[in-house]
C-alpha cells in the first residue's frame, strides 16, 4: 500500500462519519451531564433565610420546616431582657440564600445565668490580679470596699452583702466587691513584747527567800 491509498483510506467517508457522530455524542453527553446537574443541584435557586433573632424557637422551628430547612441550636446563651428560648444568633444570617434542607445553626436563650466558680484569689493574690482574672471570666465589680491589712492584699469577696469563698458557684450577672487591704493595721491587735529576765518585782517574799537560801549555799565539789 503506498501513500496515496493510505491517505484515501484514513479520509474516506465512513471514518469521518464515524469521528463526527462520536464527537456529536460526546457533545451531548457533556451537555446533559450539566443540565442534570443544574436540576439535581437545584443550580440558581435558593431560599432566603429569614430573621430569627427575637423569635421564640418553636416558632422559629416551624417557619423554617415550611421552607424546607432546618434548624439546630449549637450554643446557649443569657440576655435577662428576652425570655427564655428566645433566638440571640442565628447562621447563616438573615438574607442570605441557601439550598432547600440547609440547617440553621442558632444560639438560645438561656432560662438562667450561667454561673462560675470563683478562683483562688482570696488571700492568695493583689488586687491588680483579682480583678484581670474576674473580670476575665466577665463578672462586673463594684467598687472595692477597704479593709485593716497589708495594702491591696485581697481579704475577701462581697456578692449581695454575703462574703463568698474560693470555689463557689455565683451567677455571671452578680456583681462581685473585693475586701482590699488599706495597709493599716488595728493597734488593738498588736502585741507589746517584754524583755526576758526576771525581777524581783515579778516574784513573791517567799520566793525571794528561798533564792537567797540557794545562792548563799556552798557548792561541794566532786572528788575526782
Amino acid at each position: 500500500m503506498n501513500a496515496k491509498e493510505f491517505f484515501n483510506k484514513i479520509c474516506s467517508r465512513f471514518l469521518l462519519l464515524n469521528l463526527l457522530a462520536m464527537f456529536v455524542v460526546v457533545l451531548l453527553l457533556c451537555v446533559g451531564v450539566g443540565y442534570g446537574l443544574d436540576l439535581y443541584t437545584h443550580h440558581g435557586e435558593g431560599i432566603e433565610v429569614p430573621e430569627l433573632k427575637g423569635m421564640r424557637y418553636q416558632k422559629a422551628f416551624l417557619l423554617l420546616e415550611q421552607k424546607g430547612l432546618n434548624l439546630v441550636v449549637s450554643d446557649s446563651g443569657y440576655n435577662k431582657a428576652l425570655p427564655a428560648d428566645c433566638i440571640l444568633a442565628q447562621m447563616p444570617g438573615n438574607g442570605q440564600k441557601v439550598k432547600e434542607g440547609h440547617t440553621i445553626y442558632v444560639t438560645v436563650n438561656s432560662p438562667s445565668s450561667p454561673t462560675f466558680a470563683i478562683p483562688d484569689i482570696v488571700d492568695n493574690s493583689s488586687l491588680r490580679e483579682a480583678e484581670a482574672k474576674l473580670t476575665a471570666m466577665g463578672f462586673r465589680l463594684s467598687p472595692t470596699q477597704r479593709v485593716t491589712g497589708e495594702k491591696d492584699w485581697v481579704y475577701g469577696i462581697l456578692c449581695r452583702g454575703r462574703r463568698i469563698s474560693n470555689g463557689e458557684r455565683i451567677p455571671i450577672e452578680y456583681p462581685l466587691t473585693l475586701m482590699v487591704g488599706s495597709g493599716t493595721y488595728d493597734e488593738s491587735a498588736d502585741v507589746d513584747y517584754v524583755d526576758g529576765g526576771y525581777s524581783s518585782d515579778m516574784m513573791n517574799e517567799d520566793d525571794v527567800d528561798e533564792f537567797e537560801e540557794v545562792a548563799e549555799s556552798p557548792v561541794t565539789e566532786q572528788a575526782e
